[in-house]
């Protein structure tokens, strides 16, 4: 309630005009009562309602527009569509990054018909945000995310890697720092290890393992005797957004710096598995499958591979950690024509699918939310004796990106 209420007095002061202390006061009354109410009526393992988050992201508009019309002198019709850009892109879904900054520039062009230039910029992006959401809830119902679970023991979640960045960068030495936790014997690059123990862990209906080439089997179960050549293929719709986060969040975070070109890629990727196996017994408790480029090492992504049972079947999660929290990826494993193995988070079973969560630095609880909209699909096969995969995402129903693999055994020291 007190952020809640400092949003509103901010924005009151950007939308007051000559009664700012007066505008301030209301502001801020006008967003704790909302806060108030909507988590009064928000209902268990849910987030709060949607209007309120619709108030509230208005209200931040408020003094980002007033801002920025004061540093670059934009007219209303720029404040507009730039406030609605920016509500578009934190959409993600593309025919809402495209709608944002349309319906922006419509309230903008509304308030230059009704004021000229002189419609205060604030409550400008406040209207282009506020707009822009209540149209784009009409026009996509289904939900962008879904609070999952809130506050649960990990064990009430097993399709979740429950293990977080206990620092704000994650990087090629994550695992050890990990080691260093949760004690036990740390093993950096280790040999001869997969990123599963065993392919028959994944046994189930709709996949026996017994029909899966050989060579892919290898490659699962010990992965570390192989080396992949990577080629990704962008689309171009993604690529500008997608260059925009990987220069501010991924090399800082140390996280999911995927190459952008097969230019990127020639520099070489380096693979490897570091384990870590507890105190008293020689059974691998952790994989972390870490990739990054060869001549800096500069990590490319770092992720910890487990498997688990439910109801009969066999699943592959894999965790990708971030500062204090989780996202993780729970494949389901479906047989390839010709032996080989496609791993996908594409099904109508509960399990399969993509999950963010925040891990309880105290308690070790988790709160996580379900990601619908994201999809992925592997398929790992061999080809006239060689392996090859293709990895795919799409969101959305829309596909953004394949990574194509060529994997070579290789070469004996």
């Amino acid at each position: 309630m007190a952020f809640a209420a400092a949003v509103g007095a901010l924005a009151g002061l950007t939308l007051g005009g000559r009664r700012k202390g007066r505008a301030a006061v209301v502001g801020a009354a006008a967003l704790a009562a909302t806060d108030l109410v909507a988590r009064a009526t928000q209902r268990p393992n849910e987030i709060p309602a949607w209007w309120s988050r619709v108030v509230m992201s208005g209200a931040l508009a408020a003094p980002a527009g007033w801002a920025g019309a004061k540093v670059t002198k934009a007219g209303p019709v720029a404040v507009g569509a730039a406030a609605g850009a920016v509500a578009g892109g934190l959409g993600l879904r593309p025919q809402k990054v495209l709608l944002g900054p349309v319906v922006g520039a419509a309230v903008g062009a509304a308030w230059h018909l009704a004021a000229g230039r002189a419609a205060p910029p604030g409550a400008v992006a406040a209207g282009a945000v506020v707009g822009f959401r209540a149209l784009s809830a009409a026009l996509f119902r289904d939900p962008q995310v879904s609070l999952l679970a809130e506050r649960v023991p990990a064990e009430q979640l097993p399709f979740v890697v429950p293990l977080e960045a206990r620092t704000g960068y994650v990087g090629t030495s994550y695992v050890r720092q990990l080691a260093e936790v949760m004690g036990g014997r740390y093993q950096a690059d280790a040999a001869d290890v997969g990123i599963v123990a065993s392919l028959d862990d994944l046994a189930g209906p709709g996949f026996d393992p017994a029909g899966v080439d050989p060579l892919v089997r290898e490659f699962y179960e010990h992965t570390t005797r192989f080396r992949l050549d990577i080629v990704p293929e962008w689309r171009l719709w993604v690529r500008p957004g997608y260059l925009l986060y990987r220069t501010l969040v991924a090399r800082r975070l140390g996280q999911a710096n995927v190459p952008m070109n097969q230019r990127e890629t020639l520099r070489g990727v380096r693979s490897r598995i570091d384990t870590i196996t507890p105190d008293g017994t020689d059974l691998i408790g952790v994989r972390g499958w870490i990739r990054s480029f060869a001549d800096t090492d500069e990590p490319i992504y770092v992720g910890i591979y487990t498997t688990y049972r439910h109801e009969g079947r066999g699943y592959v999660s894999v965790g990708f950690p971030v500062p204090q929290g989780n996202f993780t990826a729970t494949l389901l494993p479906l047989p390839r024509p010709g032996g080989g193995l496609i791993l996908t988070s594409r099904s109508d079973l509960a399990h399969p699918g993509h999950y963010m969560s925040y891990v309880e630095p105290e308690t070790r609880e988790l709160t996580t939310l379900a990601v619908p909209g994201f999809a992925e699909q592997l398929d790992v096969y061999a080809e006239d004796g060689e392996l090859r995969a293709e990895h795919a995402f799409s969101v959305y129903g829309l596909p953004f990106m394949v990574l194509h693999y060529t994997i070579h055994r290789k070469t004996a020291a």
